[in-house]
């Protein structure tokens, strides 16, 4: 697929993975259209790319809808798709208070939250997206568009307080080829990148100790995952016709303890 001229949807495009893919694909000569709640950070970096910012909310089916209507009537249908919003938080299944003993579980609320979010969300942006592109006709390579979903090692390799993120990252992974099987007679392409550490805004929030060592703990290379390492994955799943159907680690080797 050649990018150039094409109208690209990048939800959590204003921060991290999502920024990076927003300005990747701007400079092969998309039109971008970045779907985020962070405003500030959203407007500038759509002006940084003459892109248009869309605030959505990937849990609201109306906030969606009206994404894409703003999205498409400013520059046109999106032929792709990269699913970058999601969140996650270290809650066990159930653990004992050190003040007093007592016992708790996972609170049920918080988990359909991140369910929403990562799963849900993703899932929703995929549907919406892909009935958009089936009423377009296809390019001349017979593809009428390309699909990019965010999950996370996590989905393998998930540590202690992770269940609800690593299942919904792995409900990510779940869902990529069957999808790509509902949409192969139409030209639609979809793959999934699980990345591995990386340098996203919450993490680089951390004191530097705990980077240092997350860094080190990487076989090779002994670092953390830059964004613009992200963005050229999913490029390279775009541009290339015959990716579809994967689910790609990008993650220097590494395999997660538990803890």
């Amino acid at each position: 697929m050649d990018i150039k001229g094409l109208t690209a949807v990048v939800t959590g495009g204003a921060s991290g993975l999502g920024a990076a893919t927003a300005r990747a694909l701007a400079a092969r000569g998309a039109k971008v259209a970045i779907f985020d709640l962070q405003k500030d950070k959203g407007e500038a970096i759509a002006a940084e790319i003459g892109g248009v910012f869309c605030a959505v909310d990937v849990t609201s089916d109306e906030s969606v809808d009206a994404g894409f209507a703003r999205a498409r009537e400013a520059l046109g249908q999106e032929r792709i798709l990269v699913n970058c919003a999601g969140t996650g938080n270290a809650i066990k299944t159930a653990s004992r208070a050190r003040e007093d003993g007592s016992i708790r579980h996972y609170p049920i609320e918080v988990f359909d939250r991140i369910i929403q979010i990562n799963l849900v969300g993703t899932f929703r942006c995929i549907a919406k997206s892909a009935a958009g592109m089936l009423a377009v006709e296809p390019l001349e390579s017979g593809e009428r568009g390309a699909m990019v979903n965010t999950a996370s090692v996590a989905a393998e390799d998930g540590q202690i307080g992770q269940v609800a993120y690593s299942a919904s990252k792995a409900g990510v992974i779940g869902l990529t080829l069957p999808v790509a099987r509902d949409l192969s007679n139409d030209g639609i392409r979809i793959n999934t990148i699980l990345p591995g550490i990386f340098e996203t805004p919450l993490l680089m929030g951390q004191p530097q100790h705990v980077v240092d060592a997350l860094g080190a703990s990487v076989p090779f290379p002994k670092r953390l995952g830059r964004p613009d390492e992200y963005a050229r994955l999913a490029i390279e799943m775009i541009e290339n016709p015959y990716f579809n159907g994967e689910d790609v680690r990008l993650d220097g080797a590494i395999r997660m303890a538990p803890r």
